[in-house]
């Protein structure tokens, strides 16, 4: 009988805390459909609030620029916070900042609105990973963080036709209430099914150039920043790129095509990323560079866009799960400062994506993108390559044994 109990209570512990981790995948998808909104509303909320639509499109900037500055301080200034009062405060931040952006009838308040969703957006980006891997024992912490990051390609995928039909049937205003209403429902959900956990206390936290300089936590960085930038510069201007394959009119169908295969792509993350962590980020960057080197010559080929899109979603799914999983183990007691660090590559690297895409646009004509990809996307896999030691260390990953549920 004691045999019999045991055995039960071990199948018990090995299962992941699906429902607690899925909330945190839905404020994942949260924050990136309201990033990625007003991108498919444009057009509504310029006419809306007497503007052009290129002022329209400075309400995604100030998002990136909410998440961009606050993310290290915040999560510095809360790290001593029980970890749930910290995920419900930027929870609530998406409540109330797009409450104000779907009353709004002003461009400035809008504006405002944005940056500080933003904000909230950047603390809940520092601390989701940590959350994640704090609930499950470290064997499983890759499968929990996978979990944890589903909600990124469906956001991805879906946000800016999502903000297109919403635009459409119901207003702009309207649209930012729905995702409101869904910041309600995610508020009670976390209060009823996330276990909470102690912050860190004085003595374990380190001070930001610490875990800078701690090794391996810088090559991470500069792989996040490399494969980002390649990524932002296709993913931003995927409608030009697709158009001289003339699929203009189906860029909804090339992207639903990528959030599939981003999504198988989490399946196979949260697989490999115990065991393979170092080959599949490498094997991840050398095949989208693979994609990048073919799209020179076969970019106006329909059925090679999609086979191309299909592959790169795929390299790109587990992404977040890879990197942050490096990072985190790297950082080790500075995960969640590392983690705020990481928000603001990859956020830089959104950014840099929209203006290296843009100047490349104008230079040198959709062209000029895979070579650009492909040159990226080798200066990340020799970071990677050369991060053996610490970051993307060889064999299995490990973490130190330590009491994670604290």
């Amino acid at each position: 009988m004691t045999t019999f109990t045991s055995t039960v209570t071990s199948v018990k512990d090995e299962r992941l805390p699906l429902v607690a981790l899925l909330a945190l995948a839905m404020t994942g998808l949260v924050c990136i459909i309201t990033e990625t909104l007003p991108a498919g509303l444009l057009p509504q909320m310029a006419a809306s609030l007497s503007i052009s639509t290129a002022l329209a499109g400075q309400t995604v900037t100030a998002y990136a620029l909410g998440s961009l500055l606050a993310a290290i301080p915040l999560t510095i200034a809360t790290q001593g916070w029980r970890r749930r009062n910290v995920l419900l405060l930027a929870v609530v931040g998406f409540l109330v900042f797009n409450s104000i952006t779907a009353f709004s009838s002003n461009y400035w308040l809008t504006l405002a609105a944005r940056f500080f969703v933003g904000v909230s957006a950047g603390l809940a980006w520092s601390l989701l990973a940590g959350y994640a891997r704090r609930m499950v024992p470290v064997r499983q912490q890759g499968k929990a963080l996978a979990v944890a990051m589903v909600g990124t390609p469906i956001a991805l995928s879906l946000g800016v036709p999502l903000g297109a039909w919403l635009g459409t049937a119901i207003g702009w205003h309207s649209a930012f209430a729905v995702m409101s209403a869904l910041t309600l429902v995610l508020i009670v959900w976390v209060l009823a099914k996330v276990p909470d956990y102690p912050g860190q206390a004085g003595y374990e936290r380190l001070p930001l150039r610490r875990v800078f300089t701690t090794p391996g936590v810088r090559p991470v960085l500069g792989v996040v920043i490399a494969w980002m930038l390649a990524h932002n510069i296709l993913y931003t201007y995927i409608a030009p790129f697709v158009a001289q394959a003339g699929l203009a009119a189906h860029v909804d169908v090339v992207l639903l095509i990528f959030g599939l295969a981003a999504l198988v792509a989490i399946g196979i993350a949260g697989h490999l990323v115990d065991h393979h962590l170092r080959t599949t980020v490498l094997s991840s960057l050398a095949i989208f560079a693979i994609v990048s080197l073919l799209f020179i010559w076969l970019a106006r080929v329909p059925a090679a866009i999609y086979v191309g899109v299909a592959v790169w979603g795929l390299t790109f799914g587990g992404a977040a799960t890879l990197l942050q999983t490096a990072l985190a183990d790297t950082a080790g007691d500075g995960a969640d400062v590392a983690l705020s660090m990481n928000v603001v590559a990859w956020n830089s690297a959104i950014a840099g994506g929209g203006l290296a895409g843009g100047a490349l646009l104008d230079a040198w004509g959709v062209a000029s993108f895979p070579p650009a990809l492909l040159l990226l996307l080798v200066v990340g896999f020799v970071i990677a390559w050369l991060a053996r030691t610490h970051g993307f260390k060889v064999g299995t990953r490990h973490t130190p044994c330590r009491d994670i549920k604290r």
